[in-house]
């Protein structure tokens, strides 16, 4: 009897407890993980992959293996993911294992610019979408854009504010919807195919270079190619929310970044079913152009569906960017009211709130489509960082407390993938690349004065101390309760290190 109320207690307390809510089951991981790549992407990459790769052949080889490529990196990150147990995603695994400089880099290009960017690209793909029908024989208005993807913003960030369980149903039923979409060009695909149009599939056209292929073109496919398959890594953010995250994550890995690939190049035969690469190289909107030929007077549905898709994105990021804000809080590399969470709806409300604000900046400046090429190169640089990590870890500490190890082939194979995109890529578009170092190391300074001069003045501290105080008071947060369970394979083998 004793035994049985003491269990009682403890599960009372713990869900007494503030903290961040398990409520991330297997569905909604692998939801997250295809609504965060299955977002804009796929309906703005296949012309840039294409325009760079030179033929139908080469474009679709690129999207198998930018699959292959971004399967091998999420096993390494179930390894990181499973062994550092913390949400953050790359944050927290290069904070840990190369210390806080090199991770605050990481975060400082991400909350920067990483993340805004990439939210306001997808939103203003939403209200450019929703918006058309409205504008068939022109481009919609400027205002009319941003204000609907403003709107777009703050409807979703107060839905994450409000409750865990909604951001993550919202994630469900969309991500559903998008592959429901993705379906629908498949299929319509598919019978074009049945029905003998497929003369840019066959082998001898395929392969008709518009242009000499050369290894740093293909290298510019493979970047095209990685942001729309960027978002593969996102559930690493949000370890601390899944159910049973040692056997969850792995799994809701392997089972959403096969598919991706499957559906990204199925989709992509789909499309050179009904259009030449010239017509797909013409087109600003190929799902559009695609519905327009193919579907006749239900070619509405393209455009609703593909608002649909991103708006699940949206949702996607910010849920997950939110938690990136929390993390680095946590450690002490943001101001520490972002490391709070609601009392009653135990949701990180200032860091969503931040990650809002810097998204509508972002969309009020304007440039959002220039900015996209140095996010792609950011965010390439710190998935090879993050597994460079894992290396380093295995030979640091190998006695680390390991619930899943890969064999090493896996990440040596995708660090000499990366080294050879990034050098190339680095050869090819020396601006964009050194620029998005230069966004990245303006973060060197920062590091310093904020987080390593331990000795700021006292006015300095009271100032913070104020602000922290008043925003507890508006968002109603408080530090969340540390579960040691969650951390204690990875301290205790600390410990025999």
């Amino acid at each position: 009897m004793g035994d049985k109320e003491k269990k009682k207690k403890d599960k009372n307390s713990s869900s007494d407890r503030v903290t961040l809510k398990k409520e991330i089951g297997l569905l909604s991981a692998c939801a997250i993980i295809i609504g965060n790549i299955i977002g804009s992407g796929i309906f703005i990459s296949p012309k840039g992959v294409l325009e760079h790769a030179g033929s139908v052949g080469l474009s679709l080889i690129v999207w198998v293996c930018g699959g292959g490529i971004c399967t091998l990196g999420s096993m390494c990150y179930a390894e990181l993911g499973v062994t550092i147990p913390k949400s953050g995603g790359d944050y927290s695994y290069v904070t840990e294992i190369f210390g806080g400089l090199v991770g605050f880099l990481l975060l400082w290009s991400a909350v920067l610019i990483m993340y805004p960017t990439t939210l306001a690209v997808i939103a203003l793909t939403f209200s450019n979408y929703v918006l058309q029908p409205a504008f068939q024989n022109c481009l919609p208005p400027y205002i009319a854009t941003r204000l609907l993807a403003t709107i777009c913003i703050l409807f979703l960030t107060w839905v994450n504010c409000s409750s865990v369980r909604w951001a993550t149903r919202i994630q469900d039923v969309f991500t559903v919807g998008k592959l429901l979409a993705l379906a629908l060009i498949i299929v319509v695909g598919l019978v074009q195919i049945c029905r003998g149009h497929y003369d840019a599939l066959r082998p001898s056209e395929a392969f008709e270079f518009s242009q000499d292929p050369s290894v740093g073109q293909i290298a510019l496919a493979f970047l095209q190619a990685s942001f729309a398959y960027s978002g593969w890594n996102f559930l690493n953010y949000v370890t601390e929310e899944v159910v049973e995250p040692r056997k969850n994550l792995p799994r809701a890995i392997y089972i959403s970044i096969p598919l991706v690939t499957l559906v990204y190049t199925m989709t992509n035969i789909a499309y050179f079913s009904s259009m030449t690469p010239e017509e797909l190289l013409a087109s600003n909107a190929v799902a559009v152009t695609f519905g327009e030929k193919l579907l006749g007077v239900f070619s509405w549905v393209m455009p609703i569906s593909v608002a649909l898709s991103t708006f699940g994105g949206i949702n996607g990021y910010l849920f997950t960017s939110s938690r990136l804000c929390f993390s680095g809080a946590r450690e002490g590399h943001l101001p520490y009211l972002l490391a709070m969470i609601h009392l009653k709806n135990c949701t990180p409300i200032p860091a969503l709130l931040v990650c809002c604000i810097a998204t509508i900046f972002i969309l009020c400046i304007g440039e959002t489509h220039n900015l996209i090429n140095y996010v792609s190169f950011i965010n390439y640089l710190s998935y090879g960082v993050t597994i460079a990590g894992l290396l380093y870890l295995r030979k640091k500490r190998p006695n680390l407390a390991r619930p899943i190890k890969v064999n090493m082939l896996i990440p040596i194979t995708y660090m000499i993938f990366w080294a050879v995109l990034l050098c190339f890529s680095l050869y090819s578009e020396p601006v964009v690349c050194g620029l998005g170092m230069v966004i990245m190391l303006t973060g060197v300074p920062v590091y310093f004065v904020g987080v390593q001069w331990k000795n700021k003045p006292k006015w300095i501290y009271r100032v913070v101390e104020k602000i922290t105080y008043m925003g507890q008071k508006v968002c109603y947060v408080v530090f969340p309760q540390e579960d040691p369970s969650e951390t204690e394979p990875l301290t205790s083998s600390k410990a025999t290190d």
